[in-house]
């Protein structure tokens, strides 16, 4: 069975899902947020880790003119953004191609990005949507600390979403993941952003923070079965993290043609939103 490429499932998913709807609404108050508490005449900086080219990219632009960084590992997202912002004449955006792993978790690469990349000047906003799935959740505390206090100003915010870890829901992507993957690898998801908001209030390093959280609900539904499929697999891991036979595949696939594809009914995906405000003095927006 043919499988698509990262790049192309996430494009069917952006196309016929809500999902960037929902992060674009979720950035838009924080955002709305930051814009409230720093100075009219002072642009604000963003840095996007790991969305390269997703739609929230023309929100970023928008409102980041003091300078909008885009770091992906992914050569083929960041050309297509280049090109892009060559074509447009968008000055303000600047793309970094790095694994953010090999740069974040250690203090001193941090600080020298900071130099190096960023012109030794702090961005208000980092975003990390979808991004953190692909580092451990032990790796996170480090992580998210290097970015608050070596890239993060003054006043500015950190927006992270992911995927919850549980669900009872038997339509959601979370209950479809465990399920799966837990029958034939003995594995479930494991990475929980509502567990690390707890983690991070015992921090002292976020005392001072104010830690937010909220849950959302994303539909997609495709009507070609390929176009489906393309989403599970990519939800599933497969074939980069699991090697589903094909016994297994063939099992997979009946059960979403006969639960969903047939049946018409969407597969809904149960987010977790984490904002972790510094330096606001009123209630920030999630």
């Amino acid at each position: 069975m043919k499988t698509r490429s990262l790049l192309s499932q996430d494009k069917i998913w952006s196309k016929f899902s809500n999902d960037k709807v929902d992060i674009g609404e979720r950035l838009a108050k924080v955002i709305r947020t930051l814009e409230k508490a720093a100075p009219l005449n002072r642009p604000l900086r963003g840095l996007s880790i790991g969305s390269s080219n997703e739609p929230q990219f023309r929100i970023l632009q928008s409102h980041f003119g003091g300078g909008l960084y885009l770091l992906d590992i992914d050569r083929t997202a960041l050309s297509a953004v280049r090109e892009r912002v060559f074509r447009q004449k968008t000055k303000n955006v600047r793309t970094i191609t790095k694994d953010f792993k090999k740069i974040f978790l250690d203090a001193a690469k941090t600080k020298a990005f900071l130099q190096n990349k960023l012109g030794g000047k702090k961005v208000d906003l980092i975003t990390l949507e979808h991004s953190l799935y692909y580092s451990e959740e032990s790796e996170w505390p480090r992580f998210i600390e290097n970015l608050y206090r070596y890239l993060l100003a003054p006043t500015g915010a950190i927006h992270c979403v992911l995927m919850a870890s549980r669900s009872r829901n038997p339509s959601t992507t979370t209950w479809l993941y465990n399920y799966f993957a837990g029958k034939f690898f003995g594995h479930k998801n494991d990475q929980s952003l509502p567990r690390f908001k707890r983690e991070l209030r015992e921090n002292p390093v976020f005392k001072r923070a104010q830690i937010l959280s909220a849950k959302s609900h994303v539909h997609f539904w495709a009507g070609s079965f390929r176009h489906f499929m393309a989403v599970v697999w990519m939800i599933l891991l497969y074939p980069h993290i699991h090697p589903y036979s094909p016994s297994q595949r063939k099992e997979i696939a009946h059960t979403i043609s006969r639960r969903f594809f047939r049946k018409k009914s969407p597969l809904i995906q149960e987010q977790d939103h984490l904002v972790i405000y510094r330096g606001i003095p009123f209630k920030g927006l999630i």
